[in-house]
């Protein structure tokens, strides 16, 4: 594996530079170390501003898309989080960093096996896990505060919707572009945010 600190604080340095001024989503960044969330051989590019395939035809994302899409939800140190699209777990185990409560679905088994052991290697708080369908959400534990959703989808799926509290935000890929949600009395409100490439949204679960 190749890294030292210089190539965190390159990493660090570029996150601002796009704007990320958030100084609790970049502590998160510092004390997560992303090499252990990436494929063997895949070490040495952990702290650089690109996406990574981690197995599954999934990718880890950009450190910059995950924090601005972080950024966008505007969290706090007390609220409950949904993830969907577990994946490496890399953005879940900044979650843990940020809120109180996370709670992350992934629809491939064999990767969502792994997240457990790297969220304790990382030095990271705990997540609740479940292998199941990122558009049915996780119902049992809402409403949510907020709800990050790490694949791409047509449509927003109505069962996160409905678990959203009244006036908390979702960040989604929607039609190409990451949009944030915002659920008001009257109904959604929403602002797209950048440009972006994710997998699909898919429903159901897999082994593999």
């Amino acid at each position: 594996m190749q890294f030292n600190e210089r190539d965190l604080q390159r990493l660090i340095h570029a996150l601002r530079s796009k704007g990320i001024g958030d100084e609790r989503i970049l502590k998160a960044f510092v004390s997560v170390p992303r090499h252990l969330f990436v494929p063997p051989g895949l070490e040495h590019k952990a702290y650089t501003d690109a996406a990574l395939p981690i197995g599954g035809s999934q990718t880890i994302s950009a450190p910059s898309t995950v924090a601005a899409m972080l950024t966008a939800l505007q969290l706090s140190s007390r609220d409950r989080v949904l993830e969907i699209g577990t994946g490496s777990g890399f953005q879940t185990a900044l979650l843990t960093k940020l809120v109180a409560e996370v709670y992350s679905i992934e629809r491939n088994l064999s990767l969502l096996k792994e997240v457990s052991e790297r969220l304790v290697r990382a030095g990271c708080g705990t997540a609740h896990l479940r292998a199941g369908d990122g558009m049915l959400g996780w119902s049992e534990h809402a409403p949510y505060d907020a709800i990050i959703v790490s694949a791409g989808t047509e449509e927003v799926p109505s069962n996160l919707v409905d678990q959203l509290k009244p006036g908390s935000r979702m960040v989604i890929p929607l039609k190409g572009r990451i949009n944030l949600i915002t659920k008001t009395r009257g109904g959604l409100r929403l602002r797209e945010l950048s440009e972006c490439q994710f997998v699909p949204l898919l429903p159901g679960h897999t082994e593999s």
